[in-house]
């Protein structure tokens, strides 16, 4: 009570707080610096969200899994055929369900409750896992079957992941989108570097098709947490049809048409992907630059893991995204440092020289697909959000399977790592020329955000 035995005691704890406010926040201490490198960490008030969390939990496991198979096909393939030509198939035979698929998908995400469509798209991706262990285990079907196989299963993942997409803003203010893109990207690269890694190890371990089953395990994880999800039926008004036919994927395509700055966003990670990413050729140069035993070593999974690794440490360090406004900019220029990296990697005659240069190019990556998602994500009005989701998956995983058409045959003639470099070059021009041609992207600001605590 006032005036009572603890009131001195109380002045004088707030005063020697403050003193230790100031101290600790003068120029040149600690608490600066502390408070500095706190701003520039991952924002993480998304995971207080408990489905959320789940889900972002769960992914862990399940791309490590995933990552692992990333691995297994295009090494399986190599060690069948001995040529990057046909590693360069993979392109081809994932390139086509993901287009169709992904499109498709979007708006049938948009029709149903996505929820459920996460459980069905999830179960097929893991039975076509196990399919692949069978065929790997018993060597029956040969190369065409795994390629079919492969196709099945990028047909799963171009349903699963617009609809993936399309759920988080529904269970998070859009305010904390941002920061959710930088947390799902992180964890689907650390588990991108843990998987090839792993994979890597275990290959002359427990044998190539052992890794598909792992992957199959793996997928129960986000199963489980799928089914603990509520109902996530599209926001629509009660008298308008739920399809998810032509008219619908056109109507998609029509909107994309009228924001130039989602049009531009998906042009240029056409550009990036489909020019400059070099994983076909990683089997070849782990063996015959960096020498790899045949089959596929430690430096196979370090050249699948590096450009994850940029990814980690740029989405680690990703605190101070939301500050920036000139998103148009940040792109440009992490689409322009991606392209550096890819270009450098090919030139690169030391394993560990190539590791830093393919993960200069994943901190680019990180930065540019924060932000484009973002774009996506506050544009888009939830009943079109499953069929922009769409558009973004086709374009982000089918990039880089156009860039497995043509590397492949390039790395064949030409050699891997002028092939390499050639995209790498070519990613930088033809992303100024795209930003050039569309100065509305270049200009585009964000939404501004209060500061708050986290």
């Amino acid at each position: 009570m006032p005036g009572g035995p603890d009131a001195p005691t109380r002045k004088l704890d707030s005063g020697s707080e403050a003193a230790t406010r100031r101290f600790a926040t003068g120029p040149g201490r600690p608490g600066r610096v502390s408070a500095a490198l706190r701003g520039a960490l991952a924002d993480t008030r998304p995971l207080r969200t408990d489905s959320y969390r789940r889900l972002w939990l769960a992914g862990i496991v399940t791309v490590i899994g995933a990552q692992m198979s990333v691995v297994a096909v295009p090494t399986q393939i190599y060690e069948m055929t001995g040529s990057s030509a046909y590693v360069g198939l993979t392109g081809l035979f994932g390139l086509v369900p993901l287009i169709v698929f992904g499109l498709w998908g979007g708006a049938i995400a948009d029709a149903m409750d996505r929820r459920v469509l996460l459980l069905l798209t999830g179960s097929g991706i893991a039975m076509s896992s196990l399919a692949l262990w069978v065929a790997a285990a018993s060597g029956v079907g040969g190369v065409w079957l795994i390629l079919g196989l492969f196709s099945v299963q990028s047909a799963m993942l171009a349903v699963n992941q617009p609809t993936r997409s399309a759920i988080i803003p529904r269970l998070l203010p859009a305010a904390q989108l941002p920061a959710a893109n930088a947390l799902n990207m992180t964890v689907v690269q650390v588990g991108a570097v843990v998987g090839p890694l792993l994979a890597g190890l275990l290959i002359p371990v427990v044998g190539l098709p052992t890794l598909y089953l792992l992957d199959a395990v793996a997928l129960l994880a986000t199963l489980w947490a799928t089914w603990r999800l509520p109902p996530v039926p599209p926001q629509r008004s009660p008298d308008a049809r739920r399809r998810a036919g032509l008219r619908e994927v056109f109507a998609g395509f029509r909107y994309v048409a009228l924001h130039k700055v989602l049009l531009v966003s998906f042009l240029i990670d056409v550009i990036a992907m489909g020019f400059g990413m070099p994983r076909v050729v990683f089997p070849e140069m782990s063996e015959k630059v960096f020498g790899d035993p045949p089959g596929g070593g430690i430096a196979l999974g370090l050249l699948f893991a590096a450009i994850p690794i940029g990814m980690v440490i740029g989405g680690l360090f990703s605190g101070w995204l939301h500050r920036v406004r000139r998103q148009g900019v940040a792109v440009t220029v992490a689409i322009c440092v991606w392209g550096l990296g890819i270009a450098l990697f090919g030139l690169a005659n030391s394993l560990w020289l190539a590791v830093l240069m393919l993960a200069l190019a994943g901190a680019g990556d990180l930065i540019s697909s924060v932000y484009r998602s973002s774009m996506l994500q506050t544009v888009a009005t939830d009943e079109m959000r499953g069929r922009m989701q769409g558009v973004f998956i086709v374009v982000v995983a089918g990039g880089p399977r156009i860039a497995d058409m043509w590397h492949g045959p390039a790395a064949a003639g030409l050699g891997p790592g002028v092939a390499a470099t050639l995209g790498g070059i070519a990613v930088i021009v033809g992303a100024i020329t795209v930003v050039s041609l569309f100065p509305a992207f270049w200009n585009y600001r964000g939404p501004t955000e209060s500061p708050s605590p986290r």
